[in-house]
């Protein structure tokens, strides 16, 4: 699988201007650009001792089944957004997001109901990005305005990232991160198992220091992710009433709600 600009959801979402955090455009595209992956580690130290190779196994097992079977995911989610300078949460976003295979493509909706400095300040605030038709459209109803990035060549590789934790293989992290065992955990009466990804990428290590994500041990999907930066803040995603090959998603889940006056910025580079 090759490199590319990876923008994983709440990545993408961090990146909206809020009411708790504002970003000139130019700052916008410089991150959307930046982000090579959905979930990043980082360098393991010589010091650290092996991961248990059977539980490793057993879990990349597990989602390479789960993988196999995939065709459609939804779930509703909390986004939080951790700052170390400030030590504390700056912004959550509650919501939902969706996942299905169209064909030999992958399309994903991820729409925030809520946002706000914490989960007690949380109001109104609707943002969605989308991935579909080998472009990612981030849409802003408030300025009611669609940022739109074309992946080109890129189409094929981002796909195989979108559905990482939600229907990507174990073999797939493999591939792309060294990966290692952490332990069992119990998320919210789930049955876990913790893993630790470090990018092979130095570039992708740049941008993330590294990524963790909780795998469900009975459906091999995530329902947990924590991205590390290098100087520390990270985003931690929880997800809940997950739904793998439920009901058939409506189509029109897929589309962005525009208006007939809704202007598309295209950015260059």
């Amino acid at each position: 699988m090759k490199r590319l600009p990876l923008i994983l959801p709440v990545a993408l979402l961090s990146s909206f201007p809020s009411s708790a955090r504002t970003q000139p455009a130019v700052e916008l595209r410089a991150r959307a650009a930046s982000f090579d992956c959905s979930f990043v580690p980082g360098v393991l130290s010589a010091l650290e001792e092996p991961a248990d190779s059977a539980e490793l196994d057993a879990v990349l097992k597990k989602m390479d089944a789960t993988s196999a079977t995939f065709h459609s995911a939804q779930a509703d989610f909390e986004w939080y957004n951790y700052e170390r300078v400030i030590d504390e949460i700056f912004e959550v976003d509650q919501g939902t997001i969706y996942y299905r295979r169209n064909g030999k493509e992958v399309e994903m909706m991820a729409e925030v109901k809520k946002a706000g400095s914490s989960l007690a300040t949380l109001k109104p605030e609707p943002k969605y990005v989308l991935f579909s038709g080998g472009k990612i459209r981030l849409y802003q109803p408030k300025i009611d305005q669609v940022t739109e990035f074309d992946l080109g060549k890129n189409r094929s590789d981002f796909e195989g990232y979108i559905v990482l934790g939600f229907g990507g293989s174990g073999q797939d992290l493999l591939k792309e991160f060294d990966v290692t065992y952490v332990g069992p955990e119990t998320i919210d009466g789930i049955r876990t198992a913790q893993l630790r990804l470090v990018p092979k990428s130095e570039k992708v290590r740049n941008t993330y220091k590294e990524i963790f994500l909780w795998i469900d041990l009975d459906r091999g999907i995530s329902v947990q992710q924590k991205l590390v930066q290098p100087q520390g803040d990270y985003r931690l995603a929880k997800y809940s009433n997950i739904q793998v090959n439920g009901k058939k998603i409506p189509d029109n889940v897929f589309k962005l709600k525009t208006t007939s006056k809704t202007q598309t910025v295209l950015p260059k580079g």
